[in-house]
């Protein structure tokens, strides 16, 4: 009994690791987003039936490919160990929802989600997923700069330009809404001249904002994604390379096999220079 378990494991481990297999799977993933996208448009009866059997199709296919994938793992315990596997498994569940009644927008929105499958089944982009979660904590206390930066800078331009403009600098909060969107370069020349017109040299202000948001921290942010990549790409790399048996300490046969071939060198060392 135990031996056909373990062979029935066995031929669905092959399955889910052949190329062709997770080929076939991202396949399915595009299209069930064709699917969803084609949903968005008027069609006529017979395409919307037509949709809606390629739907059960795919959602059928989804639930016996992550029932292959638990049953070819070591264990509900070691499948439940990988985020990716939680993940696809949550979005395989919500799937099953009918997509009819009351559940219908959410049966929907979970359908939607299914496209971000593609995330877990290719590698490259589980690594900059991966990254970009990593970096998270870094990038908050870079955020957390720019909110102090964004502070300081709308406490000076209301206090300096609310009397030229009430309504973009007519206190902190709203002042750091018109500097985000000096930030994003969305007609801040303009905003830059009117208030020229009273101050001339207001325009210190806004470079100086410019160069900090849009230059120095903007590639802070860069850099501390691009850190966390090379550090995933360096294990991702690390993972995939062949492993080298390490070095096992000698036997006794093997010293004395040394040693014989040691005594047989020094006599011949020995018969030459005699």
């Amino acid at each position: 009994m135990l031996a056909n378990v373990s062979g029935l494991q066995s031929k669905l481990k092959k399955i889910d690791n052949s190329k062709f297999f997770q080929g076939f799977i991202i396949f399915v993933i595009v299209v069930s987003a064709l699917s969803i996208g084609a949903h968005t448009y008027h069609l006529p009866s017979w395409m919307e039936s037509s949709l809606a059997l390629l739907d059960i199709g795919i959602t059928v296919f989804f639930a016996i490919e992550i029932v292959i994938r638990f049953l070819a793992s070591d264990g509900p315990k070691r499948f439940f160990s990988n985020g990716w596997n939680i993940f696809d498994t949550i979005i395989v569940i919500g799937s099953l929802i009918p997509a009819g009644g009351s559940a219908i927008l959410l049966a929907r929105l979970l359908r939607i989600f299914r496209v971000l499958r593609l995330v877990s089944m290719i590698p490259e982009l589980r690594m900059l997923v991966n990254a970009l979660l990593k970096a998270i904590p870094r990038m908050g206390y870079i955020a957390l700069l720019m909110f102090v930066i964004f502070y300081i800078y709308g406490a000076i331009g209301s206090m300096f330009f609310a009397n030229v403009n009430d309504f973009l600098w007519g206190d902190v909060s709203v002042a750091m809404l018109t500097l985000f969107r000096i930030s994003t370069f969305e007609s801040w020349t303009s905003i830059m001249y009117e208030t020229m017109a009273v101050y001339p040299l207001s325009w210190i202000y806004y470079l100086s904002f410019i160069f900090l948001t849009a230059f120095v921290f903007l590639n802070m942010m860069v850099g501390a994604v691009l850190d966390v990549m090379t550090q995933e790409t360096a294990a991702m790399r690390g993972e995939d390379a062949p492993q080298e048996p390490a070095d096992k300490p000698a036997s006794a046969a093997d010293v004395a096999e040394l040693k014989m071939q040691i005594e047989e060198l020094k006599g011949l060392l020995m018969s030459k220079a005699s």
